[in-house]
């Protein structure tokens, strides 16, 4: 899916840089708050509080 972006928390790029996955959350009847947000230039982002606060995970930046 794509992540818009929508909260600026993430370095700005174009409509479409950014794809979200969602990460299980035990016990959550629906898709729950935790996220993985990929760029097209491999950076990773985790977010535990549905797009509050992000931490790198991986990639070149």
């Amino acid at each position: 899916m794509v992540f818009q972006n929508r909260e600026r928390r993430l370095p700005g790029e174009p409509s479409g840089y950014y794809v979200e996955f969602t990460v299980p959350t035990p016990g959550s009847a629906d898709r729950g708050a935790r996220r993985i947000i990929a760029g097209k230039n491999g950076e990773r982002y985790y977010t535990a509080d549905h797009y509050r606060t992000f931490m790198v995970v991986g990639g070149d930046r």
